[in-house]
């Protein structure tokens, strides 16, 4: 599992049939205190996120397990949004 912000979203006219009605956002992914690393993920969202919020991704086998995303080609799904992180040292 991976943490992430959302921000921005990806607008595709022809795509799998699978994947048509399914909401593709840009997530960077954050480490535990919010601080941006090293890279993006383009992911399914399956719980509606939206615009700068914190969510939880899968990926590979997991992503296809995620509810809306059963049988289709998807790599990283969105599976929740995140209300807050804690850590104990």
């Amino acid at each position: 599992m991976l943490l992430g912000r959302v921000v921005g979203t990806v607008v595709a006219t022809r795509k799998d049939p699978r994947l048509e009605g399914k909401k593709l956002l840009v997530v960077r992914i954050i480490d535990p205190e919010g601080r941006d690393q090293g890279g993006y993920a383009i992911a399914v969202d399956t719980v509606s996120a939206g615009f700068k919020e914190k969510v939880l991704l899968v990926s590979g086998s997991s992503a296809r397990m995620a509810g809306e995303c059963k049988d289709c080609p998807v790599d990283t799904a969105i599976i929740g949004i995140i209300d807050s992180v804690e850590m104990n040292s």
